[in-house]
């Protein structure tokens, strides 16, 4: 089953990394390298300050800041522990498919996907009620995370496992934001 399993994110892998269309390598070079989404990141912060009192803001993107360190931390360890070849990395298939980016280091899970669905996720939390549109900004994990396929650098799975681990911490930050956090603040209606 296990063997199946692989077997399968490898070749789900290859086709989808041989999709890539040359013309568009800039698009996703870009798209997969954080510096691009620094401008998202201070449109998430100031969000924040607009819709919440000072303080309260503060302590959110306090939490927002330990989860984004939680997340790294937990991911770089994994890695570590499993050590998964990067598809690019990998011998057996190297050969056959694009590599825009050549990582080093181990595949499984992804950073970009946990990290990237963990702030995502907690921001949709914090902001849901304010602003009802804000799950648009899951566009920006999807791509982000996507992006890995199509520079060479992550397996499916590397990114399925990633989105998920970064959705529960976010759920559990924002759980422990609002039974830590919001009774120092002596607000409840986040």
């Amino acid at each position: 089953m296990f063997d199946s399993l692989l077997e399968w994110d490898r070749e789900t892998f290859i086709y989808l990394n041989s999709l890539g269309i040359e013309q568009y390598d800039f698009i996703w070079s870009t798209v997969t390298t954080i510096t691009t989404w620094i401008p998202l990141f201070i449109l998430f912060i100031l969000i924040f300050f607009k819709v919440y009192p000072k303080k309260q803001a503060l302590y959110s993107i306090l939490t927002v800041l330990v989860m984004i360190l939680f997340v790294i931390t937990l991911t770089d360890l994994t890695k570590e522990v499993i050590e998964r070849l990067r598809p690019n990395n990998d011998l057996e298939i190297n050969s056959v498919i694009r590599i825009l980016k050549h990582a080093k280091g181990y595949s499984f899970f992804s950073g970009h996907a946990s990290s990237s669905f963990s702030i995502t996720t907690i921001i949709v939390l914090f902001l849901r009620r304010e602003l009802k549109w804000v799950s648009v900004f899951y566009v920006w994990p999807v791509l982000f995370t996507l992006s890995r396929i199509y520079v060479g650098v992550h397996f499916p799975i590397d990114l399925i496992v990633g989105a998920v681990v970064g959705v529960l911490c976010a759920v559990f930050f924002y759980w422990l934001h609002r039974r830590l956090i919001l009774p120092y603040l002596k607000l409840n209606h986040l």
